[in-house]
């Protein structure tokens, strides 16, 4: 019997969380989770349907440069979205670079302004793919 039912949500480390949320929360559409307590240090909670992403505003073990080009070939965070080319569109309006997926799906990846990598994947609301990103 598995107990893990969904993931609650993911924490991204991130430098400066206004820079965060203008690109999470202006660029990308998510909303802010006002729940969030005061934590000690500055941050953000975003919503994501039923799942969260916490934007945790501390100093980074990761390297920002010298990651991999595409972001498929590091580890990321995927996202489902509705419309992959509206997306894309806002992402190339504000000079955020992106490349598709190799794997032939509908999906692109690209770097938040931390260059933690994101993979947006388009759904329909079909059932998720299995196996790695590429």
């Amino acid at each position: 019997m598995n107990a893990v039912r969904a993931i609650h949500h993911v924490s991204l480390i991130v430098a400066d969380t206004a820079r965060a949320l203008a690109f999470y929360h202006d660029l990308l559409g998510l909303a802010t989770e006002p729940a969030r307590p005061d934590l000690g240090y500055p941050g953000a909670w975003l919503r994501v349907g039923d799942q969260q992403i916490h934007l945790l505003e501390l100093p980074s073990p990761d390297p920002v440069v010298g990651r991999p080009p595409h972001g498929g070939r590091d580890r990321h965070l995927a996202l489902a979205v509705s419309d992959l080319d509206v997306l894309a569109q806002r992402l190339a309006a504000a000079g955020v670079p992106y490349s598709l997926s190799r794997s032939g799906r509908r999906a692109l990846f690209c770097r938040d302004p931390d260059a933690n990598a994101l993979e947006l994947v388009e759904d329909a609301g079909d059932p998720p793919l299995v196996g790695g990103s590429q």
